[in-house]
């Protein structure tokens, strides 16, 4: 018998060899398997819903506004193509509008109670039914599981979930014969085929299998098919393979018994909810979990899913929606598309199921409000009437550090908010084969404005003119690159030697979080594998300080390793160049500034040898000004570089950076402020505060134990931040003296 779960709640996760008798009671806890809709929307919800009608604005407006957008979809008519396009196709995005036109069409029909919805349904699966059956593997070859409707089996699956839904919603409406065809030529053999059929897209923990086994586990619930809910719950039985296989992404079909939904759950969310692919496949991913979820609250409740592991499904949630900046925007950490937010249908999803199944946070009333739309089913209708109570309260983001890894032990991300400015600073583990090769990176927002930013994934989604609207050879030649991230590269060599086999085993170790002072926020960890035979500890601050303007980030990167090397360490700043305190030389013509690794992609567009201790970069963006000190000495080399080189097909965006690059040099101390300060208007001309209020920043101290960092403004006023390298817990006690002045606190750093 193998656990899954370390006897989490009531339910032990059996494998199929062995399923024992609380399985079996699941199995038989349906709550009436001939009542429909059962699966999302319910009898009894339905009959609150109908008898809410009218009276709660924003579930009116949204049924409203699905009302006319089906309306008119089936006045157009019904077109089911032959497959044949990548993302972004006709085909692909016929099908794709098809899946949401049918789920939202089955809802109507429930709500309004209108036959023409119900009609246009059966009408639609008709033709899939009749097409289904004889339609062979999608035509385009790319993907490591083909699907039928579309290119990938990852597609299909999509299809799968939300058409499920819309069976469920006119199954009585249709007669028996009718449900047993669609079952026997369509339904059971889509399923078989996504699952069985493909076992390295479904057998394995990751945000495509996710999809897959909801696909299966949410049709099986509608026909009441114990065995594709058993399949989806816990993967495939008795599956044997005579060879590995391996996906294009770098992810593995797993042998070793972790599958289907219950493991998905375990293994990639952290008991905080991070999800370890990033927000990005986070937000792609909550839809399948959480939609699948809700159906087995509805039909299997002895499941008690939503207590699952401690309830992380619904503090996953919270802890996506903090992964946002100002404007709702997710960090784009690992592999991610900068603008998507939870304005997405999929966050609608979430917010809403969070707040009807969680402890009804009156935070997640405020987002629905913003998002103007709630799901019509049980859980938008009980947003709703919290919306028309009155109950909603803002959503508060403060700092928060979040936990890797399935036991919480594998890194982090921490969140740094003081004021306006927000810092997002990565120390977590791979992030499966959505993970950059970015060990303690970090990103800076002001307002929800990036400031010094991380680049995302090069991938132009569903754009068919942009290699089929998948992901770019530049995503693993750029994008995944160390370089390409504001983190220290050694020798020109990514981190792990951008292996992902290397990058899965390993993970940075927190060092310290603070977040308790109201004025001061810091996250230090450490990171030893990266590059064999060297430590680096990254500790980062943001600092309110009544002499600055606005609160300032202070950075100090230490490096400790076992033999000479050069280090590469870049800011990708997002802006107009004002000044800088160094001269510098621009090339004649310009030329990549290395061969690989990423740095084929870099184009050297200036060079300047380091003249002061203190090296300033001051720019302009979007009407702030922004400036870089960094620490420097005299045998450092200062590179503007520009994202661009060997892309002909300029499918890289064209943006800039500064690097420091330190040569032959064992251990060493990057050490750097960014102050944001100032606005410049347009309109009146006028540019207030304008420079830096930075006069020196100093290294004062750097030993294995302690670091310590002086930073004095134009006034002459001085403060002095020393972080503990080494005994960092809150009740550690310290005592060092610097300058022969003797300094002592409690804690994990001293600021005064």
């Amino acid at each position: 018998m193998k656990i899954i779960n370390k006897l989490s709640l009531l339910l032990l996760v059996l494998t199929f060899s062995c399923k024992g008798d609380i399985q079996q009671k699941i199995a038989n806890s349906t709550s009436d398997s001939n009542q429909h809709p059962k699966l999302i929307l319910t009898k009894n919800g339905v009959e609150k819903i109908r008898a809410s009608l009218g009276s709660v604005p924003i579930f009116d407006k949204t049924l409203a506004k699905v009302k006319e957008e089906i309306d008119a979809e089936i006045a157009l008519g019904i077109d089911t193509p032959i497959p044949k396009d990548y993302s972004g196709g006709y085909t692909h995005v016929r099908h794709k509008r098809n899946m949401v036109v049918l789920q939202k069409a089955g809802v109507l029909y429930q709500i309004l109670d209108d036959e023409k919805y119900a009609k246009y349904v059966k009408d639609m699966l008709m033709q899939y039914e009749a097409m289904y059956k004889t339609l062979p593997i999608h035509p385009k070859t790319r993907s490591y599981a083909r699907g039928k409707l579309f290119w990938q089996c990852l597609n299909d699956s999509n299809w799968l979930v939300y058409v499920s839904q819309a069976y469920d919603c006119i199954y009585n409406y249709l007669s028996e014969e009718e449900r047993n065809k669609l079952e026997t030529n369509l339904f059971k053999p889509f399923a078989d085929y996504i699952s069985i059929g493909n076992p390295q897209f479904y057998q394995r923990v990751h945000n495509h299998s996710t999809w897959g086994n909801a696909a299966v586990g949410m049709i099986g619930l509608v026909m009441d098919d114990q065995e594709l809910i058993d399949r989806a719950l816990y993967g495939i039985k008795d599956l044997k393979l005579n060879s590995e296989e391996k996906d294009d992404d770098g992810g593995f079909l797993n042998k070793d018994g972790k599958a289907g939904f219950l493991a998905n759950i375990e293994e990639p969310f952290s008991p905080d909810g991070y999800y370890n692919e990033g927000p990005y496949y986070q937000r792609y991913a909550m839809y399948p979990f959480l939609i699948f979820a809700e159906g087995l609250h509805n039909v299997k409740p002895a499941l008690k899913i939503f207590e699952y592991k401690e309830g992380v499904l619904l503090k996953s949630i919270n802890a996506l929606l903090n992964l946002s900046d100002a404007n709702g925007d997710f960090f784009p950490l690992n592999d991610g598309q900068k603008g998507m937010s939870y304005y997405t249908s999929a966050l609608v999803t979430a917010v809403d199921i969070s707040y009807h199944f969680g402890d009804k946070n009156p935070g997640l009333l405020s987002i629905a409000k913003d998002q103007d739309r709630v799901l019509l089913d049980d859980s938008g209708l009980a947003v709703a009437l919290g919306i028309k109570e009155g109950k909603a309260k803002p959503f508060e983001k403060k700092s928060i550090n979040l936990s890797d890894g399935p036991d919480g032990t594998q890194g982090g991300v921490g969140i740094l908010r003081n004021e306006d400015i927000e810092l997002v600073f990565k120390y977590a583990a791979q992030g499966s084969s959505h993970g950059h090769y970015d060990k303690l990176s970090y990103s800076l927002y002001e307002k929800g404005e990036e400031v010094i930013q991380d680049y995302g994934l090069a991938r132009f989604v569903n754009i068919e003119q942009k290699g089929g609207g998948n992901y770019l050879k530049e995503n693993k030649t750029w994008a995944k690159q160390t370089i390409a991230h504001n983190t220290v590269t050694q020798n020109e060599t990514s981190h792990f030697n951008a292996k992902y086999e290397i990058g899965s085993q390993h993970h940075s170790v927190l060092n310290y979080f603070s977040s308790e002072s109201k004025n001061i926020k810091v996250v230090s960890a450490k990171e030893t594998n990266a590059y064999p035979g060297t430590t680096m500890l990254r500790t980062m601050a943001i600092i309110k300080d009544e002499n600055f303007e606005k609160p300032y980030v202070l950075d100090i990167m230490k490096i400790v390793s076992n033999k000479a090397n050069q280090y590469d360490f870049p800011y990708y700043f997002l802006g107009q160049v004002l000044n800088t305190s160094f001269e510098y030389k621009i090339p004649t013509t310009l030329k990549p500034l290395g061969s690989k690794n990423g740095y084929q992609h870099l184009y050297l567009e200036g060079t300047a040898k380091v003249l002061e201790e203190n090296s300033k970069l001051s720019w302009l963006n979007k009407g702030k000004f922004y400036t870089l000190t960094s620490v420097t000495n005299k045998a450092d080399e200062l590179l503007f570089t520009r994202i661009g080189a060997n892309d002909p097909e300029f499918n890289l965006r064209r943006e800039a950076a500064l690097m420091v690059r330190r040569k032959n040099t064992k251990n060493t101390i990057f050490v750097s402020s960014i102050e944001t300060h100032g606005s410049y208007s347009p309109v009146s001309e006028s540019a207030t505060n304008s420079k830096s209020n930075i006069k020196e920043l100093k290294v004062v101290l750097d030993t294995d134990a302690y670091t310590a960092v002086s930073v004095r403004n134009l006034k002459g006023v001085t403060k002095l931040f020393i972080t503990a390298n080494t005994n960092a817990s809150k009740e550690t006690k310290h005592k060092i003296k610097i300058n022969n002045k003797n300094y002592e606190w409690s804690g994990s750093y001293y600021f005064k």
